[in-house]
C-alpha cells in the first residue's frame, strides 16, 4: 500500500516530480564533473610523464616535486649527470607556464627522440626551424590549429610545424634554446630527466644522487607518479572539499523546498489519510519514501549528465581540461544526494504529521 501511495503521488504531479529530480541531479552532476576533471588531470599527468621514457627526475633546489619549476638548474649539471654511474642519458627541459595548467615544454629534439622514442607525427613534420612548434592533437583541436598555423605565446609568434599524438611529456613543444632566450634563462633548465642502463639500479642511483647533489630533489618516475594525486597537488583537495560541501548544501535546500511545497499541495490529502486512521509514522514514511525516490532519480540523472559534460568539455578544451568518468564516485555522489534528500524531507515531514485533520480537510 505504501509503495502505491508513493507512486500515485509522484506520478500524479509529474512536472513537480521531474523538476525536483532535475534539481537534485544538478549537484550530483557538479560533483561528478569536478571530481572527473581533477582525476582526469591526474591521469593525464601520469600518462605524459610515463611517455617520456625516463627513470629518474632531477628537480631544482627548493622546488615542489609536483609543481612547475623555473629554469634555475645550470645546463652543465645535465652534462655532469650524464656521466654518473648507470646513467645512459640525461635530458634537460625548460618549462614556461602559459596560464592554468598549460605550459610550453622547451626540449632538445634529438635528446627527446633518444629518450622517448620520438614523436608520432600525425600531420605536418617535426622541428625544422627555431620558431617551430609541435602540438599534440588535443591541443590542436582545442585551439583549432593545423600545420602551418601561427600561435602567439609569451609575446612570441610560433609556427606550428606538426601535430603529434598525445601522451609524451606535454601538450606543446618548442626548441629549448629559443625558449631560453625568450625567458632570459640561457644556460639553465627547469628539470632533468635521466634514463638508466639498468632498471634494477633506479633506487640505488636515486640515493646516490641525493647524497652527491645535496638539496636537489631527486626521485624515480614511479615515485613522482605516486605524488601526482588529489592530496598532493596544491589546492586541489580543499577545492574538492568545498565543491562537495556546496553540492550537499544545494541538494539539501532544493529537496527541502520541493518537499515543503509537496506537503502544502497535499494538505487535504494528508488530512484525509489521518482522518482514515493513518498514523504519524505512516505519513512520515510516505514523505521519506518520496524523497528517497526523488534522490535516486536525481542521482541517476546526474550520472547521465556527467557523461554529457565530459563530451562537452572534451569538445571545447580536451588538452587543458581532461575529464575522466570516476565510477568509484557514483555511490559517493549518490549517497550525498540521497542523504540530502532524506534530511531535506524531515522538516516538512514533521509539519505534515502535526497537522490537525479537521484543519487539513478545510484547507483550500
Amino acid at each position: 500500500m505504501i509503495a502505491r501511495l508513493v507512486w500515485e503521488n509522484l506520478s500524479h504531479r509529474p512536472i513537480r516530480t521531474l523538476l525536483s529530480v532535475l534539481m537534485i541531479g544538478v549537484p550530483v552532476t557538479l560533483i561528478l564533473t569536478l571530481v572527473g576533471l581533477i582525476n582526469g588531470f591526474v591521469e593525464d599527468s601520469h600518462n605524459r610523464q610515463s611517455g617520456v621514457g625516463a627513470d629518474i627526475l632531477f628537480k631544482p633546489q627548493g622546488s615542489n616535486p609536483v609543481s612547475f619549476s623555473n629554469a634555475s638548474i645550470p645546463s652543465k649539471v645535465v652534462e655532469l649527470l650524464a656521466k654518473e654511474p648507470h646513467v645512459a642519458q640525461a635530458m634537460g627541459e625548460v618549462i614556461a607556464p602559459i596560464g592554468g595548467f598549460d605550459f610550453l615544454a622547451g626540449i632538445d629534439p634529438a635528446a627527446f627522440d633518444r629518450m622517448s622514442g620520438g614523436f608520432d607525427v600525425v600531420a605536418g613534420h617535426g622541428f625544422a626551424g627555431p620558431d617551430d612548434m609541435l602540438v599534440d592533437s588535443w591541443y590542436a583541436d582545442q585551439k583549432h590549429l593545423k600545420p602551418g598555423s601561427d600561435l602567439k605565446l609569451l609575446g612570441h609568434t610560433w609556427h606550428v610545424a606538426g601535430i603529434v599524438r598525445p601522451g609524451k611529456l606535454a601538450h606543446i613543444f618548442v626548441s629549448m634554446r629559443p625558449l631560453q632566450e625568450l625567458e632570459g634563462t640561457e644556460g639553465h633548465v627547469s628539470q632533468i630527466y635521466l634514463k638508466l642502463d639498468d632498471k634494477a639500479a633506479i633506487e640505488t642511483t636515486v640515493g646516490y644522487l641525493k647524497n652527491k647533489y645535496e638539496g636537489y630533489p631527486v626521485m624515480s618516475m614511479a615515485e613522482l607518479e605516486s605524488l601526482i594525486s588529489v592530496d598532493n597537488v596544491p589546492l586541489l583537495k580543499p577545492f574538492l572539499d568545498v565543491i562537495m560541501g556546496l553540492g550537499v548544501f544545494i541538494a539539501f535546500m532544493v529537496v527541502s523546498l520541493s518537499m515543503y511545497m509537496a506537503v502544502l499541495q497535499r494538505t487535504r490529502e494528508i488530512g484525509i489519510l489521518k482522518s482514515l486512521g493513518a498514523t504519524k509514522s505512516l505519513v512520515m514514511i510516505l514523505i521519506l519514501w518520496e524523497a528517497f525516490f526523488m534522490g535516486l532519480g536525481g542521482t541517476i540523472l546526474g550520472i547521465l549528465f556527467s557523461f554529457g559534460t565530459r563530451s562537452a568539455i572534451h569538445a571545447v578544451m580536451p588538452a587543458s581540461l581532461p575529464q575522466a568518468i570516476v565510477y568509484a564516485w557514483w555511490p559517493i555522489a549518490g549517497a550525498i544526494a540521497m542523504g540530502a534528500a532524506l534530511l531535506g524531507a524531515l522538516y516538512p515531514g514533521m509539519l505534515a504529521v502535526r497537522q490537525d485533520p479537521i484543519e487539513a480537510l478545510a484547507y483550500e
